[in-house]
């Protein structure tokens, strides 16, 4: 529209040349952007655009997304504090209510606007208030994100979310009413605003009695096409263009419609001849008289209600306000008898088709009662000229309609209402050309048409891809072009200046969708809609043709949308934007995948032409629905085992959800270079907190089935994984989660499935509880078999195939569970919601002597040692004994690890090797009951390494793992997590180009990143296991950090929860860098690495080393050597020390034949770092304290004591504990 915004960029871009410089008229406009009257008119009249600052938007975007703490100048205005408006973040916590996250930028640090939590007698009202604006456009609407979630299953109430328009005469009208449907995630909505004269707020309010905090919420407001139409001082409008009394310019079709779209009202002044009726002063010459029991009324808003926002319109059309009177129907007092209502004109003369009777009028079709209106001509007979289904919103809608008559006739308008618990239609300023003459003739009863038949089918198995009916005539208008009438399924709901219109041939047959000029005044896309459709299956897809030719280069973007019924409108599924070709021919073919529907929907055709002529055009043909039935599942060769090189097999993705998985190339499990699913957490385009993968409907077997796969879960901030079993009536039950940083490597996860007596589906989901980490799968299978023991097991959602004997039962369980004593908090959330295995050793309940056995399933037998770690909580005084055994399938069973001390209310890790000899074994965790009191054992995180254990006080060169280091998930302690990587393997983040232990690319580290997904100064944590009191133990580790990184790294000794801090590294200088420490301490204790984020950078750690009771200077500080946990472990692994004693004595021959070369190259190369920051400070020692040197040691990783350290290409994964 020329002359007129199309959004709030074109009035600051338009407005700015009218300050011409070096004249008077440039002299005022520079004074004028000081003006009061100039501020927050949605116009910048100020270079700067200061004059538009917290007017409820910010400057020249005219948007507000809250990251600001000023709130764009948005204030809570609630009456009563008990339930208000805040601004909120969620934080580093996921909350179990509220947004996962804000909108504008997806993650925890964003800012939206939300109520408080809320408890009371009678409802509350919390009211947030805009500043005050001035000057709205008739265009002008408000489009913003908004959040409705009833956390606590206390009911949303009928009004938990409104807005209206306050104006300076304090007279308040409603303008917009969400459905109150509840959903755990961000939506979209547009306000419609209209024409303001006036000074004017927007008003949001909540009400409600009781909820959570954070569940309305609001974020990402934008006010589009506000301003009113520049003037062209001086100038003539251009073409097909009318000047206002103000020297704006409006399109001719814009005068005398009803609407002030002037600003000054000159476009509705001059309209002689032309009958306009507001029904301020009356009926005029409509005729309210009808022969169904539903009528029509002339009434206002203030009449209806003005304490209900869900009654009546809210506000007239001609006034915009809620004095203005309307015409209006709906469901009366007394139930619904009749489901339409008609009212009608005076007798009209005749017409021709040179000059036709054309009526123009505003329709408000708001909430499920609106059926549609209908405009009929009655003479002769009575036949229908135009018509708008169903709901369009709260809006006024301009229609437009032409009649030519060849005999005397009257104009019809019959509204059909529908049965439901709110809405209405409403019509108002109808206006009649000259055309439209008064008869002076007598009036003749039309003949009335048929009715119309009952319904074959109930409404919910209209249009539901199942043919109910005889001739399936459900299915015959439902927007399938290949069935008789399926074209004019497609009903337009266009409220702008284009529309959707079907054309139809007899002759050739031929019929399509087309894009149009429509007489809408809003600035929105062409939008036609199919009736309600499904439910649909997973493979259901939109089959159609389409063609965007024309001249010009770019001739329009056309789109496909889904509208639930439930979840309202979602993001466009399809798009194009361009053009198909110049000739009419140039047709393209598109399939749209709908997938699984589980609620009633709508499609929709949308589409914006750049230019409306003959020139271009946007058509749509040939439009079916295939394979959409909802049992309808299609057959898979692989089932449910899926590599997702060809698609996804037996899965699709879950339309209910928030996000969905890709399809990820270059990295997978299979060859390294195929394909995967992937979830990036760090996408900035995520929304929401769930993405789900469903399986097709799995029908009940004999026996129970084991679900097996590989995972990856990497990143700082990564998120969780679950596996659900969904049966059918959706419960939904968690078999397997993983949570946290898991490395940048695959991971083998077996979810054993209970046998099922009724059909049931799987379910993957990705939890998106952080925003900085990717969650992957790969090599999908799933067999009719029990699962063997897993690799890991954390006995979240079940207990992995481990079963219980002896004398009293091993329980599953978890903190908030435990009324008979046990861990407050598992080892794998440390929080109480986390479960564990536990045995009660109370002595009347285990007695002395007495045993309870956890039994693993059975694993398959191996050629090299392997290690069971795992993690164990003891409590009371005499808990009695824990033993870990590897069970042989044949011989006797070994010992592996044993513990009988009550040791504090902590987790201790445990470990133990296994050499089965490729004899398939067990384990078996065997408790002996002491005749305790108020006493337990408690195992948790079983997992099982590829790899030996690692002695305590070994070094650790990370490329096995992180040995007996872990991240804490304690979410009072850190938010992130230390990352495991190789510069080879990553994609994502900055690392070092090498690592420190094997001077390659393929080496691993530990590293920490900082990036914009996560807050500045959060932390995470590195834990040793619980060390020994000691005079003297020598921690050494290596460490990179860049001099662009302003990450810090702090080491800390930590007992009993409290830290002491023994370095703190800022600079390091480029290089990997040694760094040791003496430790001391008189209680047992941990070391922390703790790394605190910065904005750019990283931190790396590689080859963490620990010499218990030997210090920094190599001698025995402690009298005696600290009890080993797993002594049953190493007389378990005699036959690997055997083969390593062989492969030591090889490798001393090369060593001594060698050493002169090594000795010779070593004088040739520099012993010195340099300072990089740090000063190589010795403490003087003391019990009391830790000693810290940091030495001037080469950065070459073979110089460091760590060059007997190989690595196999062979080994297709790191394992990580």
């Amino acid at each position: 529209m020329v002359g007129k915004a199309s959004n709030c960029l074109g009035p600051q871009a338009e407005r700015g040349p009218l300050r011409k410089t070096g004249n008077k008229f440039a002299d005022s406009q520079v004074q004028s952007c000081q003006t009061p009257e100039g501020k927050c008119d949605f116009v910048c009249d100020c270079d700067d655009c200061s004059d538009e600052q917290n007017c409820g938007y910010t400057g020249k975007v005219f948007e507000c997304d809250f990251e600001d703490a000023v709130q764009c100048g948005w204030t809570d205005r609630s009456v009563n504090e008990a339930y208000s408006w805040g601004r909120h973040q969620r934080g580093g916590m996921l909350l179990d209510s509220g947004p996962s996250s804000d909108f504008t930028t997806g993650t925890a640090t964003g800012w939206f606007m939300g109520v408080n939590a809320v408890k009371s007698e009678s409802l509350r009202t919390a009211v947030l208030v805009s500043p005050e604006m001035r000057q709205s456009s008739t265009t002008c609407r408000l489009r913003l994100r908004y959040f409705l979630w009833d956390s606590g299953h206390t009911g949303l109430g009928s009004t938990p979310l409104w807005a209206s328009v306050l104006r300076s005469d304090s007279s308040e009208a409603t303008v917009w009413r969400p459905e109150a449907t509840s959903v755990r995630g961000w939506r979209e909505a547009t306000i419609f605003l209209g024409r303001i004269p006036t000074s004017f707020q927007i008003r949001l309010h909540s009400q409600r009695s009781e909820g959570q905090k954070g569940d309305v919420a609001i974020d990402q407001l934008e006010f589009l096409d506000c301003a009113l139409p520049l003037p062209f001082p001086g100038k003539e409008c251009p073409a097909g263009m009318v000047k206002c009394l103000n020297e704006a310019c409006v399109e001719q079709r814009q005068v005398c419609d009803g609407s002030d779209d002037c600003g000054d009202g000159s476009d509705e002044k001059t309209c002689e001849g032309f009958q306009l009726c507001d029904f301020e002063a009356g009926l005029c010459d409509w005729d309210l008289r009808t022969l169904s029991s539903l009528k029509w009324v002339r009434t206002n808003q203030e009449n209806i209600s003005i304490s209900d926002p869900l009654r009546g319109p809210g506000r007239d059309h001609s006034n915009n306000n809620a004095a203005g009177h309307f015409l209006y129907v709906t469901v009366p007092e007394g139930g619904l008898s009749r489901d339409w209502a008609a009212f009608q004109s005076r007798l009209l003369d005749p017409t021709n088709s040179s000059h036709p009777c054309k009526m123009v009028m505003y329709t408000h079709q708001f909430g499920p009662r609106s059926g549609g209106l209908t405009v009929l001509v009655a003479e002769k007979k009575i036949y229908p000229v135009w018509k708008r289904g169903g709901a369009l919103g709260d809006v006024w809608v301009k229609a437009e309609v032409e009649i030519v008559a060849s005999f005397p006739f009257q104009i019809l308008i019959m509204a059909a209402i529908r049965d439901f618990a709110y809405g209405g239609i409403a019509v108002d300023s109808i206006t009649l050309s000259p055309e439209c003459r008064r008869s002076s003739g007598n009036y003749t009863l039309p003949k009335f048409p048929d009715s119309p038949g009952d319904p074959c089918a109930e409404p919910d198995k209209m249009c539901d891809f199942n043919p109910d009916c005889p001739g399936a005539e459900d299915e015959a208008k439902c927007g399938d072009f290949s069935t008789a009438g399926g074209s004019s399924g497609w009903t337009d709901s266009s409220i702008g200046s284009q529309g959707w219109v079907l054309h139809q041939n007899s002759t050739s047959k031929e019929e399509y969708l087309y894009v149009a000029q429509a007489p809408g005044q809003q600035l929105t896309d062409a939008q036609t809609r199919t009736p309600l459709l499904g439910p649909s299956g997973p493979a259901c897809s939109l089959s159609f043709d389409f063609a965007l030719t024309g001249n010009p280069d770019h001739i329009g973007v056309l789109s496909v949308r889904v509208i639930d019924s439930l979840l309202g409108s979602q993001a466009e599924t399809w798009e194009f934007a361009g053009k198909t070709g110049a000739g009419e021919g140039a047709w393209q073919h598109a399939s749209v995948t709908v997938g699984a529907r589980k609620h009633r929907f709508q499609l929709a055709f949308e589409a914006r032409a750049v230019k409306l002529c003959p020139c271009s055009k946007i058509k749509v043909t040939n439009v079916s629905f295939v394979d959409c039935h909802a049992a309808y599942f299609p057959s898979s060769p692989t089932a449910l085992s899926c590599n997702f090189e060809d698609g996804l097999c037996g899965w699709y993705q879950d339309n209910s959800d928030n996000f969905d998985w890709t399809v990820h190339s270059g990295m997978d499990h299979t060859i390294g270079i195929g394909k995967s699913l992937v979830v990036d957490m760090w996408n900035p385009s995520l929304r929401g907190l769930f993405g789900r993968l469903v399986s097709f409907t799995q029908t009940p077997g004999q026996t129970e089935y084991c679900l097996s796969f590989f995972y990856k879960l990497y990143g700082p901030n990564t998120g969780a994984l679950n596996v659900k079993l969904l049966d059918d009536h959706g419960y939904e039950t968690i078999l397997w989660t993983r949570s946290g940083a898991h490395g940048n490597t695959w991971h083998e996860g077996q979810c054993p499935v209970p046998h099922q007596l009724t059909s049931f589906r799987l379910m993957f989901e990705a939890i998106r509880s952080g925003f900085d980490g990717q969650v992957a799968i790969d090599d999908v299978a799933f067999v009719a078999r029990p699962c063997s023991v897993p690799r890991m097991c954390s006995f979240e959602g079940q207990r992995c195939g481990y079963s219980s004997s002896g004398k009293v039962q091993w329980l599953h369980r978890s903190g908030s569970t435990a009324t008979m004593g046990g861990p407050k908090t598992d080892h794998t959330l440390e929080t109480d919601l986390g479960f564990y295995m536990m045995v009660n050793t109370r002595a009347d309940i285990l007695p002395s002597g007495g045993t309870a056995v956890l039994t693993s399933p059975v694993r398959q037998g191996a050629t090299r040692t392997e290690c069971v770690h795992f993690w164990y909580h003891m409590g009371g005084a005499y808990p009695g004994s824990l033993t870990v055994y590897m069970k042989p399938a044949k011989g006797e069973r070994v010992e592996i690890f044993s513990n009988r001390l009550n040791q504090g209310d902590v987790w201790r890790h445990g470990n133990g090797n296994i050499s089965s000899t490729l004899v398939d074994w067990q384990l078996e965790f065997e408790v002996i009951g002491a005749g305790g009191r108020d006493t337990h054992v408690a195992v948790d995180d079983i997992f099982i390494s590829a790899y030996p254990c690692d002695n305590k006080g070994s070094r650790c060169s990370l490329e096995r793992g992180m040995c007996s280091w872990s991240n804490t998930h304690n979410i009072k302690v850190d938010k992130l997590d230390w990352e495991l990587t190789s510069h080879e393997t990553e994609k994502h983040y900055s690392t070092p180009t090498e690592d420190h232990t094997l001077g390659t690319e393929r080496g691993h580290f530990l590293f920490f990143p900082s990036s914009d997904r996560t807050a500045t100064n959060q932390n995470a944590q590195l834990l040793s296991p619980h060390l020994p009191p000691t005079k003297g133990t020598c921690l050494k580790f290596w460490i990179y950090k860049p001099f662009s990184s302003d990450n810090q790294l702090r080491v800390s000794r930590m007992t009993e929860g409290l830290l002491t801090e023994l370095l703190v590294v800022n600079e390091v200088g480029g290089l990997w860098k040694r760094f040791d420490i003496n430790i001391m301490s008189t209680e047992e204790y941990q070391i922390v690495f703790e790394g605190i984020k910065g904005t750019l950078g990283f931190i790396a750690l590689d080859d963490i080393e620990y010499t218990i009771g030997i210090n920094c200077a190599k001698t025995n500080s402690d009298t005696s050597s600290p009890k080993q946990d797993n002594a049953g472990g190493m007389a378990a692994s005699v036959i690997v020390l055997l083969l390593m004693i062989g492969t030591l004595i090889a490798m001393l021959v090369y060593c001594l034949r060698t050493r002169q070369k090594f000795e010779a190259a070593s004088h040739q190369s520099s012993s010195s770092t340099g300072g990089a920051g740090f000063r190589n400070d010795t403490y003087e020692p003391d019990l009391t304290e830790d000693r810290v040197i940091v030495s001037s040691f080469p950065n070459h990783p073979m110089a460091a004591g760590f060059n007997n350290v190989t690595f196999s290409a062979d080994d297709r994964e790191t394992e990580v504990a």
